[in-house]
């Protein structure tokens, strides 16, 4: 996954980002916000609603459990 520098773009997530937060690790300190967990499989994309990054999920979808 790759870090957010431009609010306005998509960030690409895979099975292996699962499950998803926002802010991601990494984050610098003047993007942090309380974790919020993020539901991406069930319509492909996904907004934080604290700091608005765009999520959108790519690649094969995880096997295993419902």
């Amino acid at each position: 996954m790759t870090e957010n520098k431009d609010s306005s773009a998509v960030i690409e997530v895979t099975a292996k980002d699962l499950p998803l937060h926002c802010p991601q690790p990494g984050a610098p300190l003047w993007a942090r916000h309380p974790r919020v967990f993020l539901d991406v499989l069930d319509s492909g994309e996904a907004v934080c609603p604290y700091c608005s990054a765009q999520y959108k999920f790519t690649g094969e979808r995880p096997k295993g459990h419902h």
